[in-house]
């Protein structure tokens, strides 16, 4: 990416009233983040969404001073950075409309797994919280998945050092930048994420954790995932935020159930009795739900012969026929066909016989 982007990118995360979805809408309008700041302000005030006061934001010059800051820091230490357009940006991720424009990040981060999972969970774990969330991960340990949470007090730190301990890839998502470390007891796990995973953040690297960075943070650990795990959680409570974040995403949600009379226990009960989380015992519930069990059993391209597709119907029947099965998300993004659209496609191959449905949004050829 030209630097000159670059900056724009940095100096639109930077300016008030600009959030992520007003973003896209102006670097959709004019094509590249860099000539929004060429563009007319008559023109910008047009845009849906876009008013007066938001434009002089826009072209605040302290803003540009902020940007140019960041941007030297980024060039100085290497930092790793991921844009919402690039390709390697994070397929669930992409799919959620709030998703950041861009994000930074250090460590040894690989999004190639498809299996990635969120655990989060109250900062006051309980001894049946930790060895649930261990016992888990153990489990899971077999296929492989990606482990991510917000590297806080609790259940988080416990699914990433469980993580770890089962050299599994795990993610940690910040309220804050690179630079800084919150809470400072964990700074002694900082090198052991980054050689199994590493640390992602949207914040520029000396912005200190706000309150308001905790609930941005929690819709990137739901946003990363195809399913978002609450351990514990008491009645209200972040993780239970980002439980919410997960289901207006359309993602799985699961919750462990405890006694009634437990605090920590009374978040997961409610969203499991709400309908909200699907009731976690164990594993397997996991695996069956998420379908990582079905075997991978594919006919060779040159024996299947489907006819009368349309165009749209032939593009995701190809696509299948390289990935064996894949999520919905997934299968909307690599055919660039909008979700309200794939969905009545994916029945339609289904009424023809052609694909079949499997639990966790999944899709396969029959």
């Amino acid at each position: 990416m030209k630097e000159e982007e670059i900056l724009a990118l940095l100096r639109l995360q930077k300016t008030p009233m600009i959030g992520d979805i007003v973003a896209k809408k102006l670097i959709a309008h004019v094509g590249y983040a860099n000539d929004i700041f060429k563009e007319k302000k008559q023109i910008l005030q047009k845009i849906n969404g876009i008013g007066k006061l938001t434009v002089q934001n826009l072209f605040d010059s302290s803003n540009q001073r902020l940007a140019e800051q960041e941007l030297q820091y980024i060039k100085q230490n290497k930092i790793n950075y991921s844009y919402f357009l690039d390709k390697d940006y994070p397929k669930n991720l992409k799919h959620c409309i709030d998703s950041p424009i861009l994000f930074f990040q250090d460590g040894t981060i690989d999004f190639s797994n498809d299996k990635i999972i969120s655990i989060v969970g109250t900062r006051r774990m309980t001894n049946y919280g930790s060895s649930f969330c261990e016992k888990l991960i153990d489990d899971l340990a077999a296929y492989n998945p990606i482990i991510v949470s917000g590297f806080a007090y609790g259940i988080d730190i416990c699914a990433h050092k469980r993580a770890i301990k089962n050299n599994l890839q795990t993610i940690a998502v910040l309220a804050h930048g690179l630079e800084i470390t919150y809470p400072k007891a964990h700074k002694k796990y900082i090198h052991s994420v980054n050689k199994h995973g590493g640390f992602i953040s949207e914040f520029f690297h000396n912005e200190a954790p706000q309150r308001e960075n905790f609930l941005k943070r929690n819709r990137i650990v739901a946003g990363l995932s195809t399913a978002t795990i609450v351990v514990e959680s008491p009645s209200k409570g972040g993780s239970l935020v980002t439980a919410d974040i997960a289901n207006s995403y359309d993602r799985d949600v699961f919750a462990v159930p405890g006694r009634i009379n437990d605090l920590m226990s009374q978040g997961c009960n409610d969203l499991i009795y709400r309908n909200k989380a699907h009731l976690l015992q164990s594993s397997e519930d996991i695996v069956k739900m998420l379908n990582w069990d079905i075997s991978k059993t594919i006919l060779p391209k040159q024996t299947r012969l489907f006819l009368d597709l349309t165009e749209d119907e032939q593009k995701i029947v190809d696509f299948l026929e390289l990935k064996e099965q894949a999520v919905m998300d997934v299968i909307a993004l690599e055919t660039q066909l909008p979700l309200s659209q794939l969905v009545t496609i994916l029945l339609q191959l289904e009424l023809k016989n052609i694909v079949k449905p499997f639990p966790g949004k999944i899709f396969k050829l029959c």
